[in-house]
């Protein structure tokens, strides 16, 4: 007798073959028998000719805090996500000594969008290296199965303190790190994680760690991760970090690199396709280099208390260094300050992520009544209306409402015959859900939903087996992990139920459920009707369905070489 049938699904295997009609049946937590009818069971789910698909790796989170006090990392469960990879851009927190858990916390308030109050009052610290942070998630559990890189910023703040956002390393503290590196790597590390993006700032504006990195660091660090045998190299990279030097990386520690962030910007309409063209030039001369790439147009809400948006630029400085409001609007009141920054935005230099597409910024929730009328409408147009710069006129209707108006912006990945050609080329791997950072701003953690239903079902750019490939079986093979992505017998049942008809993304909504009552942006799941981990039901059609107490997600330790 089988633990679990789903009896009568659409079985997409997530190899990209074509789906097959017939039962699945789990015992022990392992798919057991695939296709056919089979017999009888604990527990008999009809699919009644759904789709049955493995559950989506999400490749792209940073839930590495959230998961200390959230081990269910809501909101990804409920909208097919069965394994998170954590730690992406190498922003982590661990391994961190005692005297260093304040900077950290900081640094993430700043990088990722993090609330400073939730995290102080929601990371659990029972740790301080690597190897005992893994070993905390694993006594506590983990509601989805979860992976874990081992995070340059995190490693060099725990080997130089504060002087790790102030200069390059010594001999001595990169052997020291290496010597980081190779602990995490022996003790369960899906690899290395490091930015060199101009846009990761931290506390004051000042960069994040890994951003201090020179060659000979980077190197080291990148070796000392291949040595073990296994493992990704991830990096998110910024304009000085080209793709010919991560080719050198990759033949030097023979393991594959992930490149984030590639992202269609209709001011530079070429950009993203000429850095694919190098990518896959690498590939073809034998180097695993993979960019990878999101289904979601990258838009963000934002207020003027934190404008992520904006913070790339070195205009901007002054505003991240600010504390409070009286401060900050002393600087936005600033003529010289804004001509500053207007400068810089119509200087066109360096990679900024808002380049001055002020007809793809709204306001969409004020705070004074009178206002009301400009819910929904552009940057664009109401400048224009008012006879304004638009710089100026977002600063004073800012100012004019305490900071507290909401903005969003449309800012990369809006032009969909663009994007569509990046989604189409078989080896980018679909990810960049950020999910777990960034929480006030957007939420992309439903990003595999909405590849399946808008980019396949709407759109044809794929067919649904290979956009289920795209989420399952080929990142599963990316990151080495045993066993999972497939419906094959033997495989961990890690599965997800849905309607190929009506699956989406739904609405986003805001809830203020963070430790210390922070708020955040969570999604809705449309055509989902069941997730299952290791054979457990985690989600059903109304969401997270699972007792919080059980846990059945595996902190994944092991992987393919």
């Amino acid at each position: 007798m089988f633990d679990l049938v789903i009896k009568d699904a659409e079985i997409h295997d997530g190899a990209g073959s074509a789906p097959v009609r017939g039962d699945l049946g789990v015992t022990g937590g392992r798919i057991a028998a695939v296709g056919g009818t089979l017999g009888t069971a604990k527990e008999t789910v009809k699919a009644d000719g759904l789709a049955l698909a493995p559950g989506i790796v999400d490749g792209h989170t940073h839930y590495d805090a959230q998961v200390t006090w959230d081990p269910y990392v809501d909101p990804s469960p409920a909208l097919g996500v069965t394994t998170a990879i954590l730690g992406n851009c190498g922003f982590t927190i661990a391994p961190c000594k005692p005297a260093d858990r304040d900077l950290t916390m900081r640094h993430l308030t700043h990088v990722e969008g993090m609330s400073l109050d939730a995290l102080r009052a929601g990371i659990r610290w029972d740790f301080e290296s690597f190897p005992q942070y893994l070993d905390m998630l694993q006594r506590q559990g983990v509601g989805p199965n979860v992976a874990c890189f081992a995070g340059h910023s995190a490693i060099r703040t725990f080997v130089m303190g504060e002087e790790a956002t102030e200069r390059a390393a010594t001999d001595e503290e990169i052997a020291a790190m290496a010597a980081q590196v190779r602990e995490a790597m022996a003790a369960g590390a899906v690899g290395f994680a490091t930015s060199t993006a101009e846009a990761h700032n931290g506390e004051g504006g000042k960069p994040m760690p890994s951003r201090l990195a020179d060659d000979r660091e980077m190197r080291a660090l990148v070796r000392a991760m291949g040595e073990s045998g296994h493992g990704v190299y991830m990096l998110t990279k910024g304009s000085k970090t080209t793709i010919p030097y991560l080719e050198e990386l990759a033949a030097e520690a023979r393991r594959p690199v992930v490149i984030a962030a590639l992202f269609h910007s209709n001011t530079n309409p070429t950009a993203a396709f000429a850095t694919l063209d190098q990518v896959n030039a690498a590939r073809g001369r034998g180097r695993d280099l993979v960019a990878q790439t999101s289904c979601c147009p990258l838009s963000m809400d934002f207020t003027f208390r934190s404008p992520y948006l904006f913070e790339m630029m070195q205009a901007w400085k002054p505003v991240m260094a600010a504390h409070g409001d009286a401060a900050l609007a002393g600087i936005y009141r600033d003529p010289s300050w804004r001509a500053a920054v207007r400068a810089e935005m119509e200087s066109g230099r360096g990679r900024l992520l808002f380049n001055g597409e002020w007809d793809k910024l709204f306001v969409i929730e004020v705070a004074r009544p009178e206002n009301r009328a400009m819910e929904g409408k552009t940057l664009g147009a109401l400048a224009r209306a008012a006879g304004k710069d638009p710089f100026d006129f977002i600063l004073d209707l800012a100012l004019s409402e305490n900071l507290d108006t909401m903005f969003v912006a449309q800012l990369l990945h809006n032009d969909e015959t663009a994007v569509g050609r990046i989604l189409a080329d078989p080896n980018t791997h679909i990810s960049l859900s950020d999910a777990g950072a960034h929480l006030t701003f957007f939420c992309d953690a439903g990003f595999g939903l909405h590849l399946m239903g808008h980019w396949s079902r709407d759109l044809g750019v794929l067919d649904l087996p290979q956009a289920v490939h795209r989420l399952t079986g080929q990142p599963a093979k990316l990151f080495g992990l045993r066993d999972r992505g497939l419906l094959r017998e033997g495989y961990a049942a890690d599965l997800m139920l849905f309607d190929p008809k009506t699956v989406a993304r739904g609405p986003r909504t805001r809830a203020h459920d963070l430790p210390a009552g922070a708020a955040r942006l969570t999604g809705t799941a449309i055509g989902l009707h069941g997730v299952w981990v290791n054979g457990n039901r985690v989600a059903d059609a109304g969401g997270l369905c699972a007792d919080p107490a059980a846990r059945p997600g595996e902190v994944i330790r092991h992987f393919a070489a």
